[in-house]
């Protein structure tokens, strides 16, 4: 019967994409990743280098966003505790860094390791909530590690951690430079938007968009959905970690506030404004918030005070995010 269940979904088109012209979904995405790899180019030839840590930035929060898409957009579990995982991750390259381990062969899948273990362990006691009581849960959970961070004395606590360089690999400095970095940063968003894309159009993606749209139905055709959800909550664990890992690399410093609530609700918002449930809106969405939080903050210190209207709008009357608002505008551009 799950089978016959599968098949049926199997004709439906990936979410955000059009069944008479498969080839549109991946003009936007192709335009993304452009833009991102000609970032250095404008960089030396304006002579603006700051361009290439806003990027990086970007790319780095991306991953996480992406990962969150994937449990908000597509498994309809909202999370307020997302970047618990993203700290768990800078701290592992931290720690290990203070004690002389600076080899990202080791600290990456230390990071990624940790993360997940942590999202296994609290996704077994969230999943067993729904709606309101698993967005408290999960910010609960997240606050948990968050006040364990400010407790670390000897790494820092509420001080942070500074990182005396970036990790090696395989011994060799290859992501000293902030070019070189920022290259493999770039690197790392690519497999992570690809992996996710292949992941939501496979039978585990398709399984757990039907568990979002109704659940009981799911069960009753004999899949166990609370385990297919525990694996997506374990696999956007590890995508967190992956982004601490970039960030620590990125900032060469890891602090608690990497892991508060505030940054968790700042995740949602950039995958809120993309647009749930696109891989691409989590991109474009962490683009713009990181832009106006660029360009908006040197001039208003409280820049979150006029940005938290413009959100409202875009939930209100573009319910796709600003990729459902750029639909909207080519079909009545286009009849």
């Amino acid at each position: 019967m799950p089978d016959a269940k599968v098949s049926v979904l199997t004709l439906q088109a990936p979410i955000g994409q059009s069944r008479s012209r498969p080839g549109r979904g991946l003009v936007l995405p192709v335009l993304i990743f452009v833009a991102f790899a000609l970032v250095p180019v404008l960089a030396a030839w304006s002579g603006q280098k700051y361009l290439l840590d806003v990027a990086g930035r970007m790319m780095v929060f991306a991953v996480a966003a992406i990962g969150l898409d994937l449990l908000v957009g597509y498994g309809g579990l909202i999370s307020l505790g997302h970047a618990a995982f993203i700290g768990l991750g800078a701290y592992a390259v931290g720690i290990l860094s203070a004690h002389g381990i600076e080899d990202a062969l080791v600290s990456l899948p230390v990071a990624i390791a940790v993360s997940m273990l942590f999202a296994w362990l609290t996704g077994i006691v969230c999943l067993r909530t729904r709606g309101a009581y698993f967005i408290m849960i999960t910010l609960a959970f997240g606050q948990m590690v968050y006040f364990v961070g400010t407790s670390l004395a000897p790494y820092g606590g509420d001080n942070g951690l500074t990182i005396a360089a970036r990790n090696t690999i395989a011994g060799w400095p290859l992501i000293k430079s902030d070019r070189a970095f920022y290259y493999f940063a770039f690197a790392c968003l690519l497999a992570t938007y690809l992996f996710c894309r292949s992941l939501v159009v496979s039978r585990f993606g398709r399984v757990l968009r039907g568990a979002k749209e109704n659940t009981t139905r799911m069960v009753t055709l004999g899949y166990k959905v609370r385990r297919f959800q525990l694996v997506a909550y374990v696999i956007v664990g590890g995508l967190g970690g992956f982004s601490g890992f970039l960030l620590a690399n990125l900032t060469e410093f890891v602090a608690p506030t990497y892991m508060s609530w505030q940054q968790s609700g700042e995740l949602l918002v950039m995958v809120i404004l993309g647009g749930a449930g696109t891989l691409d809106g989590a991109i474009l969405g962490t683009a713009t918030y990181l832009i106006v939080e660029e360009l908006v903050s040197a001039w208003v210190e409280n820049w979150k005070v006029f940005f938290g209207p413009v959100l409202i709008l875009v939930v209100l009357f573009a319910r796709g995010g600003l990729i459902g608002l750029g639909r909207l505008v080519w079909r009545s551009d286009h009849g």
